[in-house]
């Protein structure tokens, strides 16, 4: 039979899945728990929920960012030593700062190999990605993906050229420097939990940030969520920007954040058994238009249904035992055989 990614996907097949949670930790001994937490939750939930991101950018001391940078490359290359499932990203500095070149050069060129992907902050424009991916040829890491994250109203208008570049994978939004770069015009409630949810000016810029990615076959990545202590807060905020603003992905700055944010972009169990009783009756029928509950189903929705199922499989939720098989080395095997 074959495998419904290769039927419904088509040229899309090669576009990126990523995990829905994005986990950054800038400090030593909050990057060994990170590590440490996300190997217990992949042996947990049979598939590696999340990435974790080393930063740079705001975790390493003026001064210091040499050292810091060693540091997360012995890290990276250590934690993936021990697991081969392990996602480790890592922020580097801005590609105007003084230390940025040097970053890449350690980190991409030491750790390339074992990278997930590079986080740039503070992109302002195709030229600032190429700048990045010159660095990365430079340190012999490509094709290793990169990360952007848009903090500027400049850079939101720019977010379609920045999405269409083959370089980046994802795209985040930067919430607290693009809340200060309008001076004073946005109050800060605007950074706040309601707030980016409901001004008229970060609502705008969420949603092209979201609509490029989307325009592009990349992956929008929802901003964090300061209030961190509020299991109900994040929930809330991951629940808006999954089925409101269309993002697929959201970060986490502490380690409590992350299952809300999983339980928020994971579908339920009764949109699983759905979508996978669809699945299933689709394949049997070679994917040709069928019945189910009444209504009409062709590989349009068929499309849908499979997405949701394979967002189900990264977040780590129960799958029928035939769907699955299709993401076990056996089921696309078999795939293949029948291709």
């Amino acid at each position: 039979m074959s495998h419904p990614r290769d039927v419904l996907l088509g040229a899309q097949a090669a576009s990126v899945q990523l995990p829905v949670c994005d986990h950054y930790s800038g400090v030593h001994a909050r990057m060994l728990k990170s590590l440490q937490l996300q190997a217990e939750m992949t042996q947990e939930l049979g598939t590696c929920v999340f990435d974790v991101t080393l930063d740079c950018e705001d975790g390493a001391p003026v001064g210091g960012e040499a050292d810091h940078a060693v540091m997360v490359t012995e890290l990276a290359l250590a934690a993936k030593a021990q697991s081969a499932s392990a996602r480790i990203a890592v922020r580097v500095h801005p590609v105007d700062h003084p230390c940025f070149e040097a970053d890449m050069a350690q980190i991409a060129g030491s750790a390339g190999r074992v990278l997930s992907h590079i986080m740039v902050p503070k992109v302002e424009s195709v030229a600032d990605v190429d700048r990045a991916q010159k660095a990365l040829s430079q340190a012999h890491a490509s094709p290793l993906p990169l990360h952007v994250l848009i903090e500027s109203p400049a850079a939101v208008h720019r977010a379609f050229e920045i999405a269409a570049h083959p370089g980046v994978q994802s795209i985040s939004f930067g919430l607290m420097d693009f809340v200060s770069s309008h001076a004073g015009a946005i109050p800060a409630e605007g950074m706040g939990v309601e707030g980016q949810f409901t001004h008229p000016l970060v609502l705008r810029a969420k949603l092209e940030i979201a609509s490029a990615c989307h325009a592009h076959g990349k992956v929008p990545s929802h901003c964090v969520v300061t209030e961190f202590k509020s299991t109900e807060a994040i929930r809330s905020a991951a629940q808006k920007a999954a089925r409101e603003l269309g993002y697929t992905r959201m970060w986490s700055i502490h380690p409590d954040q992350i299952r809300p944010i999983l339980e928020a972009m994971s579908p339920s169990d009764a949109q699983v058994d759905q979508a996978s009783e669809i699945i299933l009756a689709a394949q049997q029928a070679h994917w040709a238009p069928i019945s189910h509950g009444g209504q009409l189903h062709d590989r349009a929705s068929y499309r849908f249904f499979w997405q949701l199922i394979e967002r189900a499989h990264q977040t780590g939720r129960r799958l029928p035992a035939e769907v699955k098989a299709f993401f076990t080395a056996q089921g696309e095997l078999s795939a293949q055989g029948a291709a």
